[in-house]
């Protein structure tokens, strides 16, 4: 599936709000470092492959999660001997996962109010 933007994730052929990515990096990395590869995989085991995360739309949210200060990067080597980046969480992020989780919680309540009328 091609994306339109990059902050696209595909949960069938659903493309979710922009911004999701970022707070699902952002909760992934909550758990340690880890290289883009890892996080995708992280996010679609999560998801029980529901969501599936393009390279395209992985890689420039990361840079922009870095150009925002929220997550920061080393070199290491992968578990097939290959140079990589690992990316993790930096204070600021944790903050910001807080900020996000709590606008996503808001969100989908009132989502769920409209759906779920009383």
């Amino acid at each position: 599936m091609s994306t339109r933007d990059d902050s696209t994730i595909r949960a069938g052929r659903v493309e979710l709000l922009q911004g999701t990515l970022d707070l699902l990096i952002l909760q992934t990395l909550l758990l340690g470092p880890a290289h883009g590869h890892a996080i995708t995989k992280a996010i679609e085991r999560s998801s029980d492959d529901v969501l599936q995360v393009e390279q395209g739309s992985l890689y420039p949210a990361l840079h922009r999660l870095i150009k925002r200060g929220w997550i920061a990067f080393d070199h290491g080597t992968s578990e097939n001997n290959r140079r990589a980046k690992y990316y993790r969480l930096t204070p600021k992020g944790r903050k910001q996962l807080d900020v996000e989780t709590s606008k996503w919680e808001t969100l989908s309540r009132a989502i769920a109010r409209i759906l779920r009328p009383a």
